[in-house]
Parts: C-alpha cells; sequence; structure tokens
C-alpha cells in the first residue's frame, strides 16, 4: 500500500487537523501551522500542541508535514523582504520541532528580475540562516516550481545548485510536486517521458533526497509555465501517468499528499481513493 494523504486546515485549532487527516482516510498528511496569506502570526499554544502531538501519536500517521506560508519569498533580491522571509521560515521551523513534524516544505520564491544566479544565492543565504537556530529534528523539503516567470528551482539543477551550496546539506531534502514539475516541462504523462524525468531527477539531485511527493494533478499544459493543480487522474498527466507514477519502484515507499481541490466532482478522501486505485 502507499501512504497518501490530503492537505488538512487547522481551523479551529491545530490539533483538529488530525481528527480532520484520519476522516479523510489519510496515512500521512499536510498542513499550515498558521494563517498561510498573512505575515501575522500567533504563538501556537502550549495547549494545542499538547493535543496534536498526542493526537498525531495515536493516530499512526506519518509523516505529518509543515507547508511554509505562501508570502514569504527566499529568492528576493529585496533585503528588508528578504529579512522578513528567513525570519518566517525560522518561526516555521521551530513550530515544527514544538509540534513532532519532521518536515517543513518550502517553495523557493521568485529572483524579481534579478537573475537565477542571484535568486538562488538568496535561497541558499536564507536556508544557511534558518538552519542555524533551527531544531535538530526538523527537515527544509525545498519544492520545485511551476516554470513561472522569474521562478527559482522550477528545473533540477537549479535546485542541485542550492543544496550544493549550502552549508547543512544534510539538513535539505527534495519534495517533488507533479503538477509544477508537468508545468516546467517535465513530461510525466508519458512512459519515456516518465523515465527521463525520474532519470534526470536522480543524475542532478539524487533520489535518495526525495522524501515527499505533492500529488496533483495539472490544468496547465506541458511547459506552460502554470500552477494549476487538478484532481489526480482529471488533468492533463491523467490516470495512465499517475499509474505509473505510484507505481514506480523509485517513489513508492514515499508519502504521497493531494493538495487538490475539494468540489462537486470529487473532496480530499475521494482523491485518496483514487491514488489508491491508480496505485494497485
Amino acid at each position: 500500500m502507499v501512504r497518501v494523504g490530503v492537505h488538512v486546515s487547522i481551523a479551529g485549532s491545530i490539533a483538529k487537523a488530525v481528527g480532520r487527516a484520519e476522516e479523510c482516510g489519510c496515512d500521512t498528511f499536510q498542513i499550515f501551522s498558521r494563517n498561510p496569506r498573512g505575515w501575522a502570526v500567533k504563538p501556537l499554544a502550549p495547549g494545542n500542541v499538547a493535543a496534536f502531538r498526542d493526537a498525531l501519536g495515536a493516530s499512526g500517521m506519518a509523516p505529518a508535514v509543515d507547508h511554509m506560508p505562501y508570502l514569504p519569498n527566499l529568492a528576493t533580491p529585496r533585503d528588508e523582504a528578504h529579512a522578513r522571509s528567513v525570519e518566517a521560515l525560522e518561526g516555521e521551523l521551530a513550530r515544527a520541532g514544538s509540534l513532532g513534524v519532521p518536515y517543513v516544505v518550502t517553495h523557493l520564491g521568485h529572483h524579481l528580475g534579478a537573475g537565477s544566479e542571484t535568486g538562488e544565492a538568496r535561497v541558499v543565504a536564507a536556508l544557511d540562516r534558518a538552519l542555524a537556530s533551527a531544531p535538530p529534528d526538523v527537515m527544509i523539503l525545498l519544492e520545485n516550481t511551476a516554470g513561472e516567470k522569474n521562478s527559482v528551482g522550477s528545473d533540477f539543477e537549479s535546485i542541485a545548485r542550492i543544496l550544493g551550496n549550502c552549508t547543512v546539506p544534510e539538513r535539505l531534502g527534495v519534495c517533488f510536486d507533479t503538477c509544477h514539475a508537468y508545468g516546467a516541462g517535465y513530461d510525466l504523462k508519458t512512459e519515456d517521458g516518465f523515465s527521463e524525468a525520474l532519470a534526470a531527477f536522480d543524475d542532478a539531485i539524487g533520489l535518495e533526497l526525495l522524501h515527499v511527493v505533492h500529488c496533483n494533478d495539472s490544468k496547465g499544459a506541458l511547459g506552460s509555465g502554470l500552477d494549476r493543480h487538478e484532481h489526480v487522474g482529471l488533468g492533463l498527466i491523467g490516470e495512465d501517468g499517475f499509474r505509473r507514477i505510484l507505481r514506480a519502484p523509485e517513489l513508492r515507499e514515499l508519502p504521497f499528499i493531494c493538495e487538490t481541490p475539494e468540489d462537486d466532482r470529487r473532496d480530499g478522501a475521494g482523491n485518496i481513493a483514487k491514488v489508491r486505485e491508480l496505485a494497485g
């Protein structure tokens, strides 16, 4: 059986996320530990932290994954925004440590026209600074991006350069987003394209550094640069593409987390069921 889950809400209390994940049938799950669309952040109440840890331990689900909020931009050349982004990452690492969550997934951001080399250097500086004060049992996972204008980390070589230039590479890993990879030009839909993408990842980064897969189909076309998630099997990667992804021996033991929409076609539990069906 593959381990599969969804991104769940923390509305009402962060501890409620565990129950919501169980109700969906998750084996693993992802959360935002705070409001993802603002800079303001409330400290986690000790009682809620204890309740989350107790519920997580009793559930048997693993791993729980924390995702960085949307506003931080680790690649920005603007000093004030960069400092604020690093502070947000430091805070998220501390929150994950208190919750017993082993992974914090982060987008790498946009260089705003300063160039990829500058953007990658800014990401390296941010990661090194944040990890200097991070709990020892929390790892940062770098998420590949969809090829948007001025984005950093859309190709595997960019991620590899960032990993190679950090002073503590052992504290870093990768979260592979299938929708983003397809948008960036990696053809996960076809048998040859998927094999080539997997080999390219292994050559540039190393599959041993891959810890989580974001299992999202794509509304955007191959190489479109669009980050538009779709239900698993209903987008342009399609059921055959995901059947190969989910059955690949190199990936099968990894946690798969769906960040898919909830609408009248399918909800989180429906996407989990579809993943298990395609995984065989």
